[in-house]
């Protein structure tokens, strides 16, 4: 599939592995895909992110994925069905936090066990990716861009789409931006 990939995307994957890598992360997420599309200046994506998410608004996103990662990855749906069943995951996090330091629940710790010095790719990761070909199938177009790792992005659900749609970048606001056509 990454032969498919033009130079744009490929360039997007490698960001990540970097992202991932520079925060001491043994897999790369979609989280890091994200922020390896927001690095990007002169693509289809990073044009559709400028129109959408601009750069002052970028640290408000940037801040959103922090704060999720610090709760372990759970979305606001996923924090609220816990209330519902009486468990407050913000107490959870306060209390784990307190006994083993901030950011204990992240997940990318560097003390996490052994590790081949190869990063790996998340399932998630994985399925955006995997869903971007879908998307390019779908539009008809013959290469995957970073513009349709963008469009996967906002359908795979979860923290990273869901801090995208807070920000105003969703799937439809998106499949405008690169379309030309005016957005919402």
């Amino acid at each position: 599939m990454f032969e498919r990939f033009t130079k744009d995307a490929r360039a997007v994957v490698k960001g990540a592995v970097e992202h991932a890598e520079r925060g001491g992360a043994t897999v790369v997420t979609k989280e890091h895909v994200l922020l390896s599309l927001l690095d990007r200046e002169d693509s289809r994506a990073a044009a559709a992110l400028r129109r959408l998410c601009p750069p002052d608004r970028r640290p408000s996103l940037v801040a959103a994925l922090a704060e999720a990662r610090r709760r372990a990855g759970l979305s606001r749906a996923d924090t609220n069905a816990l209330a519902d069943l009486g468990i407050d995951v913000g107490a959870i996090v306060a209390r784990v936090e307190e006994t083993h330091g901030t950011g204990a629940l992240s997940g990318d710790r560097k003390d996490s066990g052994w590790w081949s010095g190869r990063q790996t790719f998340s399932r998630e990761a994985k399925t955006v990716l995997e869903q971007s070909l879908r998307v390019t199938l779908a539009r008809k177009d013959r290469e995957i861009g970073d513009e349709h790792i963008l469009l996967a992005l906002t359908m795979t659900g979860g923290v990273v789409a869901e801090a995208l749609a807070d920000h105003g970048v969703t799937y439809e606001a998106v499949d405008s931006a690169i379309s030309g056509t005016p957005g919402p």
